[in-house]
C-alpha cells in the first residue's frame, strides 16, 4: 500500500475534528508497534494492543479461512431531486473507481491513499461508535442501534454524547435511502443503450430518489455480471460518507455484525453483509470525506487487519491493527511521485504470513546470515522432505508403499480424467507423441539398417505407454524413445557390425539384464537417491534435450534442400519430379510419374525427386505427353516447406500467448490457448492444400510386417552369436542401466515437484519398475526401448492445468493444480497404436508442420527454465537486468560463474553424445550429481541455496538444533512467495 502526503483540500475536516484528536500519552502507538515486534524503544506494551498482537500470533496461519470480502463505497451527492447515494468505488483485492460521467469502471489498481486519511481515519475509529458482533436482522435495526448507540463517557463532553432526536431521524431517513449503483454491463448491453439513448434519453436508475433500501435484492443485482468475478462464500462490506449541512460535527460509526446478513438492495451484488462504516459530518472539502471511505475499504482489503477485525473485542482491538497496518505503510514523498497515477495489479501478492510470524524473545538477529538460512532451508524442503523418497530399510519396502498409496486413488484416476478439459490435453499430446514417434522411427532406421522403424516406433510407443499409464504410480508421465536411448541404439548397431554380432540378439541379451538391474534397484529402494538431482542436474538434461530436438529439426528441414534442390536456373525439366507424369505412348515404356510404388516405409517419407523419372525433355522426345497440375512450373518445395515451418512456429507461439492477452472473454482465450498446436496444425495444413504444394507428407505404413524383411516380431536369446555374449552384454547393460535411471528419476523429480501441487502422490519406485518389466517385453519383440519423456510428460501436464475459475479484477487466475487422471494417457497410446491404420487422414499433415511443433516446444522448454535466464544476464548490462531473487542475494559474478560452469557441462554432454565416445554418456549424466557436490568448495551454502538446491546432509546440518515449526516458517516465508510469483515451471517440449 502506497501513501502520499495531503493537501490542504482535507484542512476543514482535520479542524472539524480538532476537538476529538488524541493526546499522545493516551494512544501510546508504541504499544503497538512493540507488539508486531517493530519497535525500536523499550516501552510497556497497552493491554489492548497486547491482546490483539496476541490473537495473530496464537492463531495458527492457514487454520482459519476467512471469506473474501466485497467492499463497496457509497458517496453522498447533492442532486436537483434532493440528496443521493451513488456508489463510486468498489473493492475486492484492488480499487475500482467509477469514471467521470459514470459510464465505466476503471482499470484494477492499486490504492494510494494521502497519509493524513488514515490518520483522521484512527480517530474515527478511537472517538466513534464501534459495534462489534452486533445482532440485527435488517438494514433499519442496524441504523436504529448505531444512532442510538451511547459513546464513551471519557470520549465526549456530557452535553455531547448523544445524538438528539431530531438529528438521529433525519440522518436515519438519510442513510435508509437507496443507493444508486453503476452496474457491470456487458458491450451488447452498453451497445443496446447506446442505440436507443438517443430516443429514450438516459438510461433509467436504479430507483426513485428518496426511495428507501429494499428488503430484497433488485433484478439489476440478480443479473449483476460482475457477481462472476466474485468466489462463493464472499462477504459485503458497505462504506457510507459524505457531508450534510445540518451536522455540525462529524458521525461516525463502525460495525460488525455477528452473523452474515442479507441487506437487500443495499450492495451492488446480493452478497451478506459483515461490516460497515458510516462517516457523515459538516461541509467541508468533499474529497475529505472520500479519502477517509478509500482509507477504511482499503484497511478492510488487507488481510492481516481484516483477521484483527474479526476478531477484535473491543475497540482497542482495532486500533492496534491500524498500528499494524501503518507500519507495513510506504511513503512515497510529494513532488516525487504523481498521486493521481494508478499503479496496476502486480503480478504476484507477498505473502501475509511473515507480519504475523512469532518472533521469539531470544534477541536472535535477523541480518542476511538468517536470511540465507531461510532461503537454504526453502531449498531444502523441495529437496528432500518427500515421503515417497524416504527409505524403509526392507526388500521392496518402497515398492509396497508406492502401491498402497496409489491404489486409494485408481478409481478416481479414471473419473477424474471425464472433463472437457482432457480432451484437448489428448488432442495434443496425440500429435506430440506421433511426431515423436515418425521422427525417433525415421533416425532409428537410419542408425540400425531398418531392424527399427516407423512402425516398430509406432506399436512400441502405444504398447509401452498404454502398459505404463495403466499400472504405474504416476500416470501423467508420457513414455517415449528419448535422444540419450538413441545415441546409445546407434554405438550397439555400429559395434554389433564391426564385431560380427547379431545386433538384435545382443540387444534382447542387454535388455534383459537392463531389467534385472532394475528390479534390484526397486528393491533396494535406490530410488531414494534422486533426491541428489537438484536444479543443477536437472537443468543441463532438459537442456541438453531440448537442444536436441531443436537441434533436429533444423538439420531434417535443411536436409530439404538436398532432397528437393533450389532451382536457381528454373529448370522446367525438372516438372517430372512433381506433380506431373510422363505418358508414353509406344509400347515398350513404362509411365513414370506419381502412380510409381509407395516409397518404403523404412523411412518417415520417401520425396518423388528420390525417384527415376524421365526429365520433361526426354519425355517429348519419345513421343510422350505431360499430365498433372505443375507441369508448366517447377514449385519450390523447399521454399514453402521453410514458410510452412517457420509459420507452424510462430503460431504455436502467438496462439500459446494470446491465453494472457486483454482480447475476448477469458473463456474464449483459454479454449484458444488450449488447442493452440492443434489450431496451428489445421491451419498450416490448409494452407497447404489450398496451394497445392509438393512438401513432404507424414507417411504412416498400412501393414504390421517388420519394417526390415531380415527379421521377426520375436527375437530368440540364442542361436545367431556365441553363447559368451550373453555374459559380456552385462557390461553394456550397466551403462543402459544407468541411462535409463537417470532419463526416468530426473523426469519423476521434475514431476513430482511440490509447486505443481500434486494430491495423489508419487511412485519413483513403482514406475522404475514398470520401465524395467517393459525391457523384457520391448527387447524380446524388438521393439525401441522407452522410458519417460522429460518434456513431453510436462507437455502433458501443461495441457492439464487447474486454475480457479473466479479471480478478483486485476489478479490473475490462481493455479490450483495438475487433472490427475489416467484416461489421456491410455486414450493417447491408443490412437498411436490405431494410427497405423490411418494413413489416409495422417498422410494430408506436411511433415514441416510437425518439425516446426517440435522447435516451438523446445524453444519453449529452454524458456522455462532458469539456466536461460541466467545467460540472458551474461549478455545484458547491470542496470538492465530483472530484478530476480537470486540477483537480491548473490553477487552477479558468482551468478556468472555458476552459469559457466553449468554451460561447460552442457558443452561436454553434447559433445559426448555426437562423438565416438557417446558410449560413456550415461556416466557423464551421473557425474552431474558429483560435480554439484564439487561445486560446495566454490560456492557458499547460501549462493547454492538460491542458485540450486542443498543437497541432503549438507540442509540437515544447517537445519539442526531448529525446532520443527520455525523450519516450517522461515522456509514457507522464502518458498512460498517465489513460487507464488513465478508459478511453477513447466517444460514443454518434446524429448
Amino acid at each position: 500500500m502506497t501513501s502520499h502526503v495531503p493537501g490542504a483540500d482535507e484542512a476543514a475536516l482535520q479542524a472539524a475534528d480538532a476537538s476529538s484528536q488524541p493526546r499522545p500519552e493516551e494512544s501510546k502507538p508504541e504499544a503497538a508497534y512493540h507488539a508486531f515486534g517493530c519497535s525500536i524503544f523499550p516501552s510497556s506494551m497497552g493491554p489492548a494492543a497486547e491482546q490483539a498482537g496476541a490473537t495473530l500470533q496464537r492463531e495458527e496461519w492457514g487454520d482459519i479461512t476467512y471469506p473474501l470480502l466485497f467492499i463497496q463505497l457509497n458517496q453522498l451527492f447533492s442532486t436537483p431531486a434532493g440528496l443521493e447515494w451513488r456508489e463510486t468505488a468498489r473493492w475486492i483485492k484492488f480499487e475500482e473507481k467509477v469514471e467521470d460521467g459514470g459510464e465505466r469502471w476503471s482499470a484494477p489498481h492499486v490504492p494510494a491513499l494521502p497519509l493524513h486519511s488514515l490518520f483522521q481515519l484512527r480517530t474515527c475509529l478511537q472517538k466513534g461508535t464501534v459495534l462489534l458482533d452486533l445482532d440485527a436482522p435488517s438494514f433499519k435495526e442496524i441504523i436504529d442501534k448505531a444512532l442510538s448507540r451511547q459513546p464513551e463517557e471519557t470520549e465526549l463532553q456530557p452535553e455531547e454524547a448523544e445524538l438528539q432526536p431530531e438529528l438521529r431521524e433525519r440522518l436515519a431517513a438519510l442513510l435508509l435511502c437507496q443507493p444508486r449503483h453503476q452496474p457491470t454491463k456487458s458491450l451488447l448491453q452498453l451497445l443496446v443503450e447506446l442505440g436507443l439513448s438517443p430516443c429514450r434519453g438516459k438510461a433509467k436508475s436504479w430507483s426513485e430518489p428518496g426511495a428507501q433500501v429494499s428488503k430484497t435484492p433488485l433484478k439489476e443485482q440478480l443479473r449483476n455480471r460482475f457477481k462472476k468475478k466474485i468466489p462463493p462464500g464472499a462477504e459485503a462490506a458497505h462504506i457510507a460518507v459524505g457531508e450534510v449541512e445540518f451536522l455540525e460535527k462529524p458521525f461516525s460509526a463502525f460495525i460488525r455484525l455477528r452473523q452474515g446478513v442479507a441487506l437487500g438492495s443495499l450492495s451492488e451484488v446480493a452478497l451478506p453483509s459483515r461490516f460497515l462504516f458510516i462517516l457523515l459530518g459538516p461541509r467541508a472539502k468533499a474529497k475529505a470525506y472520500h479519502e477517509v471511505g478509500r482509507a477504511m475499504a482499503t484497511l478492510l482489503t488487507d488481510e492481516v487487519f481484516q483477521r484483527v477485525a474479526r476478531q477484535a473485542e473491543q475497540r482497542e482491538d482495532l486500533i492496534a491493527g491500524m498500528e499494524a497496518f501503518l507500519d507495513e505503510l510506504t511513503v512515497l514523498p510529494p513532488g516525487k511521485w504523481d498521486p493521481s497515477t494508478r499503479i496496476p495489479p502486480p503480478s504476484c501478492l507477498p505473502s501475509s504470513h511473515r507480519r504475523t510470524t512469532v518472533h521469539q524473545p531470544d534477541g536472535q538477529s535477523h541480518g542476511n546470515g538468517d536470511i540465507a538460512a531461510a532461503g537454504d532451508r526453502a531449498g531444502l524442503r523441495r529437496a528432500h522432505s518427500r515421503e515417497e523418497l524416504e527409505r524403509t530399510g526392507r526388500l521392496f519396502g518402497g515398492l509396497l508403499q508406492d502401491i498402497r498409496r496409489k491404489a486409494r486413488w485408481y478409481g478416481s484416476d479414471f473419473s477424474d480424467g471425464l472433463h472437457p478439459q482432457c480432451l484437448s490435453a489428448v488432442l495434443y499430446i496425440y500429435l506430440a507423441t506421433v511426431t515423436n514417434a515418425i521422427t525417433f522411427g525415421g533416425m532409428l532406421g537410419d542408425a540400425t539398417a531398418n531392424m527399427q522403424g516407423v512402425l516398430e516406433s509406432f506399436l512400441g510407443t502405444a504398447f509401452a505407454g498404454f502398459v505404463f499409464c495403466l499400472f504405474s504410480g504416476q500416470p501423467l508421465t508420457i513414455l517415449s524413445s528419448t535422444g540419450p536411448v538413441l545415441v546409445f541404439e546407434r554405438l550397439l548397431f555400429s559395434f554389433s557390425q564391426d564385431y560380427g554380432l547379431d545386433y538384435l540378439e545382443f540387444r534382447l541379451w542387454i535388455g534383459l539384464w537392463v531389467a534385472f538391474f532394475g528390479v534390484v534397484l526397486v528393491a533396494t529402494e535406490a530410488s531414494h537417491l534422486v533426491r541428489y538431482f537438484t536444479r543443477f542436474t536437472e537443468e543441463g538434461f532438459c537442456a541438453l534435450i531440448s537442444l536436441i530436438f531443436i537441434y533436429d529439426s533444423l538439420k531434417k528441414m535443411l536436409s530439404l534442400a538436398d532432397t528437393f534442390p533450389i532451382n536457381w536456373q528454373y529448370r522446367l525439366d525438372n516438372v517430372t519430379s512433381y506433380s506431373c507424369i510422363c505418358n508414353l505412348s509406344s509400347p515398350g515404356h513404362s509411365s513414370t510419374g506419381n502412380d510409381t510404388p509407395l516409397p518404403s516405409p523404412l523411412a518417415p517419407w520417401q520425396p518423388p525427386a528420390a525417384l527415376a523419372v524421365l526429365s520433361r525433355t526426354q519425355c517429348l522426345d519419345q513421343g510422350g505427353y505431360l499430365l498433372g497440375t505443375s507441369c508448366q512450373y517447377v514449385p519450390d518445395v523447399t521454399l514453402f516447406s521453410f514458410l510452412l515451418f517457420g509459420g507452424t512456429f510462430l503460431s504455436c507461439t502467438v496462439l500459446k500467448r494470446f491465453r494472457s492477452s486483454h482480447y475476448f472473454p477469458v473463456g474464449v482465450r483459454k479454449v484458444v490457448s488450449d488447442f493452440a498446436i492443434i489450431l496451428a496444425i489445421l491451419t498450416s495444413c490448409a494452407v497447404d492444400a489450398a496451394l497445392g504444394l509438393e512438401t513432404p507428407k507424414l507417411l504412416v505404413p498400412s501393414e504390421l510386417k517388420p519394417t526390415n524383411p531380415a527379421r521377426g516380431w520375436i527375437i530368440f536369446p540364442f542361436g545367431a552369436n556365441p553363447w559368451w555374449v550373453c555374459l559380456v552384454s552385462m557390461v553394456p547393460a550397466v551403462l543402459v542401466t544407468i541411462l535409463i535411471f537417470m532419463d526416468q528419476q530426473i523426469t519423476a523429480v521434475i514431476l513430482n515437484r511440490r509447486e505443481y501441487k500434486l494430491q495423489k502422490g508419487a511412485g519413483f519406485h513403482l514406475d522404475l519398475l514398470c520401465v524395467s518389466l517393459l525391457m523384457v517385453v520391448t527387447s524380446v519383440t524388438g521393439l525401441p526401448w522407452y522410458v519417460s519423456a522429460t518434456v513431453i510428460s510436462l507437455a502433458h501436464m501443461e495441457s492439464l492445468r487447474k486454475e480457479s475459475t473466479t479471480s478478483a479484477p486485476g489478479e490473475h487466475p490462481k493455479f490450483l493444480g495438475i487433472r490427475e487422471q489416467r484416461l489421456t494417457g491410455l486414450a493417447v497410446f491408443v490412437l498411436t497404436g490405431v494410427s497405423v491404420f490411418m494413413a489416409p487422414v495422417l498422410k494430408h499433415i506436411p511433415m514441416p508442420v510437425l518439425y516446426g511443433v517440435f522447435l516451438y516446444m523446445g524453444v519453449a522448454a529452454l524458456n522455462s527454465i532458469q539456466l536461460t535466464d541466467r545467460v540472458r544476464l551474461l549478455l545484458m548490462p547491470a542496470k538492465h537486468q530483472p530484478d530476480l531473487a537470486y540477483l537480491r542475494h548473490v553477487p552477479l559474478r558468482r551468478v556468472h560463474l555458476f552459469t559457466i560452469i553449468q554451460l561447460l557441462c552442457l558443452a561436454l554432454l553434447w559433445v559426448l553424445k555426437s562423438t565416438m565416445a557417446a558410449i560413456i554418456f550415461p556416466v557423464m549424466l551421473l557425474a552431474l550429481v558429483g560435480i554439484r557436490k564439487g561445486l560446495e568448495r566454490i560456492f557458499s551454502l547460501h549462493d547454492l541455496s538460491w542458485l540450486d538446491s542443498l543437497l541432503p546432509e549438507t540442509a540437515r546440518k544447517e537445519t539442526d538444533g531448529k525446532q520443527p515449526r520455525e523450519q516450517e516458517e522461515e522456509s514457507n516465508s522464502e518458498e512460498s512467495e517465489l513460487m507464488h510469483c513465478r508459478g511453477p515451471e513447466i517444460n514443454v517440449s518434446v524429448n
